[in-house]
């Protein structure tokens, strides 16, 4: 490892801590944090299982699901077996290359996660709902993979400067250690020991362009939606639309605001216990997960049917 003044050091790796504060505690966290983890990918490859084999299925809507349970396997898969290694055996050693692919997954596909939910505000939402008779000639199947290659390719272009940044323009570190759980941006930015207000700048902007703009699209269709059940013919629809809306805009919210409460704390309010803040990055990376599945297959007549069909015949085959 090369060094500068004594202080500042080009390191090969990093060692993260898990759960900063609750390292006691560790090995009873392990059993909420790896059920949780369990359950969302258990979630995630159902999903995309049933749709795989159903073909009547295979509609915009049900991609747009595919590619959501994608994303959450990613976000979580990224960083939970990561964290869970730091629970069992200390293992948080993290290489640089490493460190740096990590942090690019995380806020790529957050970023990519949002853009999902945009699309499908548009999709089902508001086009099957405010527009039905168009909605199979608008949003056909060869709209639907441009439209996730774009939210894909719209993460990488405002991710991808992140690592490239860290690596050109800070190269030296003050400290090793990563105060948190996996390779967050700021939590490893802060150990630079250059001047690190472009990256913050850049990591701020990123979350108005996305956060806040998607949030207000999102919401706007939902106003949109909200006026369009207002006008259907009897109360049990209109309630039952409401219902469906309100899950999904509770689904969006979930993931939406602990990101931006976390971004904030990092930035402007150091005052908060690092338990609290650690557990609430990693809570947009796992609690979406577990919940996305649950909210849309709840919600979706077809897939609820066909995995009551699937267990029904496994019960019969026993």
């Amino acid at each position: 490892m090369l060094t500068s003044h004594n202080v500042c050091s080009i390191p090969s790796s990093f060692q993260l801590t898990g759960i900063s504060g609750l390292e006691s505690l560790h090995m009873w966290l392990s059993i909420p944090f790896g059920s949780m983890y369990l359950v969302a990918v258990v979630g995630n490859v159902t999903i995309l299982a049933v749709v795989k084999v159903e073909h009547s299925l295979h509609r915009p809507m049900y991609f747009f699901l595919c590619m959501l349970a994608v994303i959450d396997l990613v976000l979580s898969t990224s960083t939970m077996p990561n964290l869970l290694g730091i629970f069992w055996f200390g293992a948080g050693d993290i290489g640089l290359d490493a460190c740096l692919a990590q942090m690019f997954l995380t806020h790529c596909f957050a970023i990519v996660e949002s853009g999902i939910f945009l699309a499908m505000a548009f999709d089902h939402r508001y086009v099957a709902i405010c527009n039905p008779l168009s909605h199979t000639t608008v949003l056909t199947h060869a709209v639907v993979g441009p439209l996730g290659l774009a939210a894909l390719f719209w993460g990488i272009l405002y991710i991808g400067p992140l690592p490239l940044m860290i690596c050109l323009r800070l190269p030296l570190y003050k400290a090793r250690v990563i105060s948190h759980s996996y390779c967050e941006h700021m939590a490893v930015v802060t150990l630079a020991c250059g001047d690190i207000r472009v990256n913050n700048v850049y990591g701020l902007s990123i979350g108005f362009l996305v956060l806040i703009l998607d949030s207000m699209a999102i919401t706007a269709s939902y106003v949109v939606i909200l006026r369009a059940v207002m006008g259907l013919a009897t109360p049990e629809a209109q309630l039952k639309t409401l219902g469906t809306c309100g899950s999904y805009i509770c689904a969006i919210r979930i993931f939406h605001v602990p990101i931006a409460i976390s971004s904030l704390i990092h930035r402007f309010v150091h005052q908060v216990p690092p338990p609290i803040h650690t557990l609430l990055a990693n809570f947009y990376l796992l609690i979406p997960p577990i919940l996305n599945p649950i909210v849309y297959a709840v919600h979706s007549k077809q897939i609820h049917e066909r995995l009551l069909q699937i267990l029904k015949i496994e019960t019969k085959t026993k």
